[in-house]
């Protein structure tokens, strides 16, 4: 077995958990959408597209303080 089969098979394995780590992260991701305070950070998404001065807010402001 000389060095660049071992360089080959380096490179697959490499990939191979590569591969497995970044679905892995995805799932992740999407599994936990909400944060602690179950805040759903998705919704925010939109906020590139629909960004002029009269579109429709991602999230109502009221006068209102909760408590």
């Amino acid at each position: 077995m000389n060095i660049a089969e071992i360089q080959a098979y380096g490179y697959f394995a490499i990939t191979v958990f590569m591969t497995v780590a970044l679905y892995a992260y995805i799932y992740h991701l999407y599994k936990n959408r909400k944060d602690a305070d179950g805040h759903d950070y998705e919704e925010y998404s939109n906020l590139v597209l629909n960004d002029d001065i009269g579109d429709t807010m991602v999230k109502p402001i009221s006068d209102k303080k909760e408590k």
